[in-house]
């Protein structure tokens, strides 16, 4: 029987780093998976409601770097007919009634 000149330790300490890395590697796969294009856009991770669940990321503003404010999000839900009118201006009314008064 051959044992490799006593190298068999060698691969007993190399198995629990490669065992390692493969589970970080499949909890990174995960991660990445699962938040999107979050991690490279820095948008805390919202997802739309658009074209496969991404339209959020398409917005005016996106690009650089700020959140849309309510009143967008209520306008462009609105322009796509994701909510119809009553809706519109009940949300528009609400919004007006709880804006912080400038000083």
């Amino acid at each position: 029987m051959m044992y490799w000149n006593g190298g068999g330790w060698a691969w007993m300490a190399l198995m629990p780093l490669v065992w390692i890395a493969l589970i970080a590697l499949a909890v990174w796969a995960v991660v990445r998976l699962t938040h999107g294009p979050s991690a490279d856009r820095g948008d805390g991770g919202e997802r739309g409601h658009g074209r496969n669940g991404w339209e959020h990321w398409d917005t005016p503003g996106r690009e650089q770097g700020r959140r849309e404010t309510p009143e967008e999000i209520l306008d462009r839900r609105y322009a796509s007919g994701e909510i119809d009118t009553d809706a519109y201006t009940e949300a528009r009314e609400r919004l007006a009634a709880h804006a912080p008064k400038p000083h």
